[in-house]
């Protein structure tokens, strides 16, 4: 571990138990020592995220936070699992989202599913892929089109999916399909159920076409555009009740934005403790760029923010862990402020190393091109401004 992301963790206010500190240092150590020296061959070339540093994490049991002890887990609630992936996006923000994969599974699953299928997700055996999004469904998810039509005992899928990241790479993939027409224009989000596909790590099954996305970033793992062409799934694919699917979603949202809070926040400690490094070993007019005033508030203020996100992200986890009605208002706010002040800040960081942040030589520009990806997944900025918005000014 640098000394630079030691001396930074001196300062920090963070009010953490013993146990949160010593997972929140082992996370640290894992980044630098394994994810690092990863982040920083691979990501410039495009290359995969190695099925060895996977093996690792599970190893670590970062599939397995949420999961609870009866299943095989570690049982611990969100705010660890944000300590753990604000530290591993330190490194590679896609590695950071790579624990979402596992973690537990939506609701639908029965009790003997869970006992089956959980211990698997926790050993990293079994990790999956969402099929959520579609071209004309983002940000608004009840406008999926994807249908799912029974054919006897069989439910045959037609329709695309997009933004389906890991879908290759999983041992299944959970598709958002219509199942029925919604009853009328204010209740577009019934009728759209859940199914699992499960299927063979490094392909599709017959009926899905897949394409990959072409990303300016979130490197390391593929994100597919799919193509169902008459998919055949049995009747027990469908997981909890039919129709309800939309409400299963939105019951993962609070901790999902919690998570991309955190991922934002790791960026851009990794941008603040990069341009400290650069700013006392590069000279200019004779001295370090770290005498410049310029360069030392910039600095400044880029802590400061980070600093600022932290708290609020963790107060966010804490009132989701707490299961408090106003964790999800809380998420929100922190996944909007957290996501804009990682653009801003890795762009400082970028432009402290002047030139050579603009150069694939450091990690300061894929901590800046992954750092604009938080103002749109998980829900826009704008949409969570929406959110937020709509609680303080109910209709």
């Amino acid at each position: 571990m640098s000394s630079i992301a030691l001396s930074l963790l001196d300062w920090r206010p963070d009010v953490l138990t013993q146990t949160q500190k010593e997972i929140q240092d082992l996370a640290r150590t894992f980044t630098h020592e394994q994810v690092l020296p990863v982040a920083n061959q691979l990501d410039q070339v495009d290359g995969a995220i190695p099925d060895e540093l996977i093996a690792q994490m599970a190893e670590m049991g970062f599939f397995g936070i949420l999961i609870p002890e009866q299943y095989g887990g570690l049982g611990l609630g969100v705010f660890e699992y944000c300590l753990i992936a604000e530290e591993l996006a330190r490194g590679w923000m896609s590695v950071a989202s790579l624990i979402a994969r596992g973690n537990g599974l939506l609701p639908g699953f029965t009790e003997e599913q869970r006992r089956l299928l959980l211990p698997k997700v926790a050993r990293g055996e079994y990790l999956g892929a969402f099929a959520l999004s579609e071209n004309e469904a983002g940000s608004d998810v009840a406008n999926i089109s994807c249908r799912a039509v029974q054919d006897n005992e069989d439910w045959v899928i037609t329709g695309s999916k997009m933004w389906c990241t890991f879908a290759d790479r999983a041992d299944y993939i959970l598709l958002f399909a219509r199942t029925s027409a919604s009853p009328d224009a204010h209740r577009r989000h019934i009728g759209i159920s859940i199914f699992l596909i499960d299927k063979e790590r490094g392909g599709f099954p017959d009926g899905i076409n897949a394409t990959p996305v072409r990303k300016i970033g979130y490197r390391g793992w593929k994100t597919w555009e799919m193509t169902f062409d008459g998919l055949r799934l049995p009747a027990s694919a469908m997981l909890g009740e039919e129709g309800r699917g939309f409400y299963a979603a939105m019951t993962t949202l609070d901790t999902a934005r919690a998570h991309t809070a955190a991922r934002s926040i790791g960026l851009a400690q990794g941008a603040l403790e990069d341009a400290i490094a650069y700013a006392q070993q590069r000279e200019q007019f004779g001295s370090r760029i770290a005498d410049f005033q310029a360069i030392r508030f910039k600095i400044a203020d880029m802590a400061t923010r980070i600093e600022v996100n932290r708290q609020m992200m963790h107060q966010a986890c804490r009132l989701i862990d707490s299961r408090e009605g106003s964790g999800g208002l809380a998420a929100s706010m922190a996944k909007l402020s957290a996501s804009e002040m990682s653009e801003w800040v890795t762009s400082q960081g970028l432009q402290i190393h002047g030139g050579a942040g603009y150069t694939t030589d450091f990690a300061a520009e894929r901590y800046w091109r992954d750092a604009r990806l938080t103002k749109i997944f998980e829900g826009t900025s704008e949409i969570q401004m929406k959110l937020i918005s709509d609680k303080l000014l109910a209709r």
